[in-house]
């Protein structure tokens, strides 16, 4: 059977099971009773159709009906893909997918615009969550923590857009950072030290660049003994600690009421008794309250947040502050800053699809106006290899600053040792 005739009776088929099904009886079937039902539908229509489909076509038709009964329909396939960490559906006949860090378009397509506008609104019921023209945009979770952002017209202009960012289960340490050429072996020991010992770290990046899988990473370090909350849009990190309490964003209802902002939740956990606060990614008026709790004994508090450099990330930190409080000085600002944050990370996703930690920098202080800041480590491309140009590139350390807080936590938890053998100091 030609492709395009076997998509029309797929389409035939299914509007008649659609139609003979009703939502409460898919709700009480397990998946084993549905696909059975389904099987023997798709075996009736097609004898009384007086249809030609063979039997592995007929398999096929079972499994995406199912997939779009209890799944996400034609997004199955590449949710189930392991190799596939990003879908960007632009319309119902555009669906892109990420591979190993590479962007390329997907055979896979939805019916119409209808079917892929259901299976949006589905994704965003699951959680509790609505899209509709009163509130066309929507931020979602899926069962297995994948994150789902999703838009709909009039919004999008050329059909529903949905953007999933894939949940990998096994969480990516350091080791495979270094590995996977992500950062040197000396990056990854200086960060482990910096997350044990308890300073403030910031992560600056572009999106899909790694930020929360570096968040995940340098997490793994913080004691067993130590409360952590941890604060998110959607749900994405995995902490292995025993003590830890997640919030969760919340928008409003249907009233329009009901909304928890990062900001609520940030002054809220103050009342928990954190040791630390990990705030997925600050966006706005959540960065000064973070500011606050790193002032404020809640040493080891880590972020997120988009920005080009360590300067840049510094910089919209202290609008993000601005917008929020905009009674504040400048210079305050600035000194709550400095004094806040110890460590800024810089990830970049290059244009080979590879991400590489750009720039690890510490904030040392103020000198008039301006903030200073050290480099400790950098990444330099070098050169561009083969037909994938492939960035060639070393990483370097302008060394370490005997003043540095890295040195004086390093010191006062004991592995100031551990710290000059990274750098190849020797004891005095």
């Amino acid at each position: 059977m030609a492709k395009n005739q076997s998509r029309s009776v797929y389409i035939e088929l299914r509007q008649q099971i659609y139609d003979a099904l009703e939502a409460d009886v898919v709700n009480k079937l397990s998946r084993e009773q549905l696909t059975d039902q389904v099987t023997t539908a798709v075996e009736v229509l097609i004898k009384r159709n007086d249809y030609s489909v063979a039997t592995v076509v007929r398999r096929e038709y079972v499994k995406s009906i199912i997939d779009e009964l209890l799944g996400l329909g034609p997004l199955q396939p590449l949710m189930d893909d392991e190799s596939i960490t990003d879908i960007m559906i632009n319309g119902y006949e555009n669906v892109f997918i990420e591979r190993n860090g590479l962007v390329e378009k997907s055979s896979i397509t939805f019916i119409d615009e209808k079917q892929l506008q259901q299976i949006a609104k589905r994704i965003a019921s699951r959680v509790g969550r609505r899209v509709d023209e009163s509130s066309p945009t929507c931020d979602a979770r899926l069962e297995d923590g994948s994150r789902v952002n999703i838009v709909i017209p009039p919004i999008a202009i050329d059909g529903t857009s949905v953007s999933i960012r894939k949940f990998k289960k096994q969480s990516i340490d350091f080791e495979k950072l270094v590995e996977f050429g992500a950062m040197s072996p000396e990056m990854a020991k200086v960060l482990m030290i910096a997350a044990r010992c308890r300073l403030n770290i910031l992560i600056s990046g572009g999106t899909g660049s790694g930020k929360t899988t570096m968040l995940n990473a340098l997490s793994q370090f913080a004691s067993d003994s130590e409360r952590i909350v941890t604060i998110e849009d959607a749900a994405e990190l995995r902490l292995l600690q025993p003590h830890v309490v997640r919030l969760e964003t919340r928008t409003s209802g249907i009233e329009g009421t009901g909304a928890i902002t990062q900001r609520d939740l940030v002054i809220n956990s103050l009342r928990m008794r954190p040791d630390r606060i990990i705030v997925g990614e600050c966006r706005g008026g959540e960065a000064f309250e973070m500011l606050q709790a790193m002032n404020t004994g809640h040493d080891g508090s880590m972020s997120t947040l988009h920005a080009n450099t360590p300067r840049d990330a510094l910089s919209r930190v202290e609008a993000m502050v601005m917008m929020a409080n905009s009674n504040l000085p400048l210079e305050a600002i600035r000194r709550t800053i400095v004094s806040a944050i110890d460590i800024v990370i810089q990830i970049s996703r290059l244009h080979d699809g590879s991400r590489k930690v750009m720039s690890i920098s510490e904030v040392c202080g103020l000198e008039g106006n301006n903030v200073v800041m050290e480099e400790l480590f950098r990444f330099e491309a070098t050169s561009v290899s083969g037909e994938e140009r492939k960035v060639i590139g070393n990483f370097s350390s302008a060394g370490l600053m005997k003043r540095s807080v890295l040195v004086e936590k390093a010191r006062f938890f004991g592995l100031e040792g551990n710290l000059n053998a990274i750098f190849g100091i020797r004891g005095e």
